[in-house]
């Protein structure tokens, strides 16, 4: 699939932490796949590895926090996409964060966020759908700064493989 593997090469999509919380449990990743998906109502879809202990958490989860971050911000990128709970990591004892009502943990110096009441899961293969409905959200004042994108992380090893 060479015309494909040449197509998804040219993609240079932002980046976004996504948080869970279910059953006194906290995680949270960096994800690549995530896209708004619909107007009306608005709805945006992130997509988890299964192999992730974020996905693990966010299948027993009523609701998810998803953080766009700006290019300054590759520390927090780093953190939450090189690092992993598998191993014990508590990667919010490294972040100021706040618990939101339905459960679900905001960064709170992340440039945007919102918090998504899961509607639904699709199963894509090795990444699994969640369809959030967004129900509260929250930004910093600097609105222009520059979102960190694929091409800013690649230098971040992953905390683990895809699968």
């Amino acid at each position: 699939m060479q015309g494909v593997d040449v197509f998804m090469g040219r993609l240079n999509p932002d980046m976004f932490v996504v948080t869970a919380e279910a059953g006194g449990e906290r995680a949270g990743c960096l994800v690549g796949f995530a896209s708004q998906c619909s107007i009306d109502p608005p709805r945006f879809a992130v997509w988890l590895s299964k192999a992730n202990r974020t996905f693990r958490v966010a299948e027993r989860a009523d609701r998810l926090a998803v953080h766009v971050l700006t290019r300054e911000q590759h520390a927090l990128a780093a953190l939450f996409g090189g690092r992993t709970g598998d191993e014990g990591v508590d990667k919010f004892a490294e972040v100021r964060c706040t618990s939101r009502a339905g459960g679900a943990v905001v960064l709170d110096d992340a440039a945007a966020w919102f918090v998504g009441r899961i509607v639904t899961r699709t199963d894509g293969g090795d990444h699994v759908a969640f369809l959030l409905d967004p129900v509260e959200s929250g930004a910093r004042d600097d609105l222009d700064a520059p979102l960190l994108r694929l091409a800013d992380t690649l230098d971040i090893e992953a905390g683990h493989p895809a699968d």
